[in-house]
This record gives structure tokens, C-alpha cells and sequence, in this order.
């Protein structure tokens, strides 16, 4: 008999609506997440993500400059080109641009500009999309996890088996040496996959686990609770790890390790390993890159 009960995770929040000043100028024209891996942008990696996972609805919260350019990467089908490429023997081109269009239903909206700055106001701004929902998920579009499944359908099979979990939040082993440079993940006593709290860049050799907590989530619309602007956290933002710490302590918040490898795009120098990352692995000129280093280092 076919299952009728309705999907229990069915829409997602994708943020892109910082300033990215460490990519300057480039970011002044164009959303960090529009910054290519291979010839996709970013985002659609991302987007792919949660369509694996079989989300519905997928909600973009973009700077007021990146909307327009969202809006149009995934709804303008670009009919002239087709059309051109039909008439040359190569329709076969549009086909990425076809797969682009398929994708899940796609709302982009901008962070509401009352709100503080920090990572938790693009979700905050998108409440009204989720609320009545019994859980979504939050993906920030600077990391990106290869792999399958992705860390999305691990949280959505996770939370399947355990829909009493409050949130469930992704982590991955680092080395460490760079402990001080995430937010490290805390167990309570006697567990090794239920959140106490998460220690924001601890010193080394001080750190509770390796695990780091990255920008992956499944949340419930109860999150809203604490992710407002009488909450707001370290240098007045609003932080999305602070409302699920208080999520912790109450409720039971899972710890999933990732079964991928997540990398950060966040600045200049990891997205650059993130993109070289995506080449070697993707890429039919993979096996040119030794050659190509030998030759600009001649």
C-alpha cells in the first residue's frame, strides 16, 4: 500500500545575504554563492543537496542585489538560447540549464533589514515560509559537503527515526591544531550524540571533542523562540548556535557526523580548495592539474 502520511521535512532555508567583504569587489556585483565550482554556482550545489534529500520548497534569503540574479539563474529559461542551440545541433548544451529549471519549487526573499546582523537573521526573516511546518532544514551556502548522501538527507533520515529529537546539527572530525577556528561540539555526560553546547573557538588542548559544527541544521518552527532580536548574542548579532544551545537545554538536540566532507567557501583561500576539491573529483581535466602545476612552476 502506498504511504500517504505527508512528509514530515518538506521545505528549506538557504542563506546567501551577508556582505562576503572578504571577496570585495567581485561581491559587489555578484552573490558569493553565485561563484562558480566547475560551471555550477555554489548555490545549485547546495540546492542539489536538499533535492537529494526530497525537499519541496527551497527558500533563498539573498542581499537585495543577489535577489534579482537568484531569481533569474533558477526561473529564466532562456528561450533565445535554446532556440539557438536547436537550430546549431546542439541542443544537448541546454540540458545543465534544464536541470537547473527542475529543480524543487525555489522562493528567493532578501533578510529583513530591522533585523540585527548575524548568521541568524536570514533564517529568522524567512519564519513566516516555516512556520506551521514540523521541521525544515537550514543549509549556509558558504559550506559545501561532497559525498553522498549529503548532510541533508542524512538529517532527514535521522530525523525520521527520531522525531522526538528538538534539532539535529551535522559535524565533522577536524585536526586539533585548527580547534580554535570552529565551533566545537560538546556532548552531555555519558552521550556521544546528544548536544550540551557548542564552544565557540576554544583555546587548544581545551576543547571538549574534534567535532566542529558547521552550517547544516534541521530545526522546528519552536527555534523562533529563542532566534529573535531579545536574543541577540557576541557583538549584539543574532547567532542561529546560540538559540539551539538553548534548544539543549531542555530538549534533546542531536549531533550527526557528516558521511560526506564539508569544506567552507568562506573566504578566498578555501574556496579555492573547495573549488580545486570539486575539479579533481568532477572534472574531465582532472588529470592535467600535475601538469599544469609543474608547468607554472617552472
Amino acid at each position: 500500500m502506498e504511504n500517504t502520511a505527508p512528509k514530515k521535512v518538506r521545505k528549506a532555508i538557504i542563506t546567501d545575504a551577508g556582505f562576503a567583504s572578504r571577496y570585495l569587489p567581485i561581491t559587489k556585483t555578484v552573490p558569493k554563492a553565485m561563484l562558480p565550482l566547475g560551471n555550477k554556482p555554489i548555490m545549485q550545489l547546495v540546492v542539489e543537496e536538499c533535492a537529494e534529500a526530497g525537499i519541496e520548497e527551497i527558500i533563498i534569503v539573498a542581499t537585495p542585489e543577489g535577489k534579482p540574479i537568484y531569481e533569474d539563474y533558477f526561473h529564466n529559461s532562456v528561450i533565445r538560447i535554446k532556440k539557438q542551440l536547436e537550430s546549431q545541433g546542439k541542443i544537448d548544451r541546454y540540458e545543465p540549464v534544464q536541470k537547473v529549471l527542475d529543480f524543487p519549487k525555489i522562493v528567493v526573499i532578501t533578510q529583513d533589514p530591522s533585523l540585527p546582523y548575524g548568521n541568524g537573521s536570514p533564517v529568522a526573516s524567512a519564519m513566516k515560509f516555516v512556520e506551521g511546518e514540523e521541521a525544515f532544514l537550514v543549509l549556509y551556502s558558504d559550506d559545501i559537503v561532497f559525498g553522498n548522501p549529503g548532510d541533508a538527507k542524512a538529517m532527514v533520515d535521522l530525523y525520521e527515526q527520531h522525531p522526538e529529537a528538538a534539532a539535529i546539527i551535522m559535524a565533522q572530525e577536524v585536526s586539533p591544531d585548527v580547534v580554535d577556528k570552529y565551533g566545537i561540539i560538546s556532548f552531555k555526560a555519558g552521550s556521544e550524540n546528544e548536544l550540551d553546547n557548542i564552544i565557540e573557538k576554544p583555546d587548544k588542548g581545551t576543547a571538549p571533542s574534534n567535532l566542529a559544527s558547521y552550517g547544516r541544521y534541521l530545526l522546528k518552527p519552536s527555534v523562533f523562540e529563542f532566534l529573535n532580536t531579545t536574543n541577540t548574542g557576541k557583538d549584539a548579532e543574532l547567532w542561529t548556535v546560540d538559540a539551539i544551545t538553548h534548544i539543549a537545554k531542555t530538549q534533546p538536540v542531536l549531533v550527526e557526523r557528516t558521511k560526506g566532507f564539508w569544506m567552507t567557501t568562506g573566504d578566498p583561500e578555501n574556496y579555492f580548495r573547495a573549488h580545486l576539491k570539486f575539479v579533481m573529483e568532477f572534472e574531465k581535466y582532472a588529470g592535467k592539474l600535475a601538469g599544469w602545476v609543474q608547468e607554472f612552476t617552472k
